[in-house]
């Protein structure tokens, strides 16, 4: 069908102004305040010194902090990789991200914060529920890099968060999951959502490559700017809603040395899969990021320090496996596009990390490793004391994982519609289409040489030094 430019010029500010003349028609309607930013509610709360120190802004608001440097500059840069699709995966993750963040509010609010007066009641905890649930969508734009427009991502959004919301809710609600860094609700579900729509919408002139599917040295070296930035970060994403205190304080411990042995393992595993032993950096950029993934489910849990770096042993060892042997497998067998390899960064280690926190909840009742602690990082056991938590938290990874694929096939099919301007194979990949890209398409964009070996470059220091 290939992209309209004419349709395409109205489309996208249309959805766009009609999405943000909604969010603030609902925000109006719906939201408020909550006690500890609105002084008519709890004045005294809020300017005593008692209260100021209670106030939940003071011990959230770092981590928050630290969350939005990883949706925006983590995920933004780490899809930077494609060498001509720079701007639209910094572009992309800014425009669905700050629209998501609005949308999940008001979606986490009806589900979690609908207070008796029927009014959302908004704070800094509410602000990193939906970076959390924006991240869940940047995953599955993963997968779907460089083949579909910012429209259908726009449209693809409302959908995704609506559905992570409602499974957010049977998880952690109906369920009584302990989930704080999502591996479950997060990666399990964004992953296999993003997948499920790749599949969907698989495009057999990809099949055999494309061009411009690929990556030059300085887009590689952007790309690493987005995982260090996730991967100093990860430890506040997996403890921001943590219950303040040790829980809190043991998540970022678990992770922070989980997320060391994945590094560890993914240098050792892409040389050795290597037959001159050479790094990857396709692995070096995503598979070490694999422990922060399997760590959260059970990182404010009793996993202790050297379970956390056989966790991110397993994990960083079966993502670097899976890019290098299981994403040409999908590809050709199960006809599933992954062009950031979320299956192997987010499915695999956040399904990793369901099991290992139902393996842990299990064994914590009778453990002994928690004493008077245990009802704090398991509050369902105060009202159910016999409650088999392991057997629910593996309940939820599966939710998870069947409500990404059901959603995921079911607005694939939408996003197939012929109402969409669908980019033509030779489209793909490419900013030229949506962006005012400098330079024309006619300029060389191969790399420049690799070393002073090179022969071109050295006739170019000869005929330097002949002008001369």
């Amino acid at each position: 069908m290939g992209i309209n430019p004419t349709m395409y010029r109205i489309r996208l500010p249309a959805l766009a102004i009609f999405f943000q003349f909604s969010m603030i028609v609902l925000f109006g309607v719906f939201v408020r305040y909550n006690d500890f930013s609105d002084p008519t509610l709890s004045y005294e709360k809020n300017l005593t010194g008692e209260g100021v120190a209670k106030n939940e802004f003071y011990f959230r608001y770092p981590s928050f902090q630290d969350v939005h440097v990883m949706i925006f500059i983590g995920f933004g840069f780490l899809m930077t990789f494609l060498k001509r699709y720079g701007f639209t995966s910094v572009g992309a993750t800014f425009f669905l991200a700050t629209f998501g963040i609005q949308w999940a509010t008001l979606m986490q609010g009806w589900f979690w914060h609908l207070g008796p007066d029927g009014k959302i009641r908004v704070g800094v905890i509410n602000m990193i529920n939906a970076d959390f649930c924006v991240g869940s969508v940047l995953i599955a734009f993963g997968a779907l890099l460089g083949k579909t427009t910012p429209v259908q991502l726009l449209f693809m959004a409302l959908p995704q968060i609506t559905l992570y919301a409602v499974n957010e809710y049977i998880v952690l609600h109906l369920l009584r999951c302990n989930d704080a860094g999502g591996s479950m609700t997060i990666h399990t579900f964004g992953a296999y959502f993003g997948l499920a729509v790749s599949r969907v919408l698989y495009r057999p002139g990809l099949k055999d490559g494309h061009p411009k599917n690929g990556s030059v040295y300085h887009s590689d070296v952007f790309a690493m700017i987005g995982t260090i930035f996730l991967f100093l970060f990860w430890p506040s994403f997996n403890s921001a809603i943590s219950a303040a205190g040790n829980d809190q304080h043991r998540a970022s411990i678990n992770t922070y040395y989980s997320l060391t042995a994945s590094v560890v393992v993914t240098y050792a595993i892409s040389s050795l899969t290597d037959k001159h032993g050479k790094l990857d950096m396709v692995h070096i950029q995503n598979a070490t990021l694999a422990g922060g993934v399997a760590m959260g489910t059970a990182g404010e849990m009793m996993v202790t320090p050297y379970g956390s770096l056989i966790v991110g042993f397993i994990a960083g060892t079966i993502s670097t496996l899976g890019f290098k042997y299981l994403s040409p497998l999908l590809a050709s067998k199960l006809k599933i596009q992954d062009t950031c390899g979320i299956h192997n960064l987010h499915a695999m280690p956040g399904f990793i990390g369901g099991i290992v926190g139902a393996v842990t909840a299990a064994t914590a009742p009778n453990s002994g490793t928690y004493g008077p602690g245990l009802t704090d990082t398991f509050p369902v056991l105060k009202e159910y004391p016999d409650r088999r938590i392991g057997g629910y938290q593996m309940a939820g990874t599966m939710v998870s994982m069947a409500m990404g694929l059901v959603g995921g096939t079911i607005v694939g099919f939408l996003l197939k519609l012929p109402i969409w301007d669908s980019p033509e194979d030779e489209e793909c990949f490419q900013d030229e289409s949506y962006w005012e890209v400098p330079g024309s398409d006619e300029e060389d964009h191969s790399p420049a040489p690799k070393d002073r070996n090179n022969q071109d470059f050295q006739m170019t220091i000869e005929n330097s030094k002949v002008d001369s």
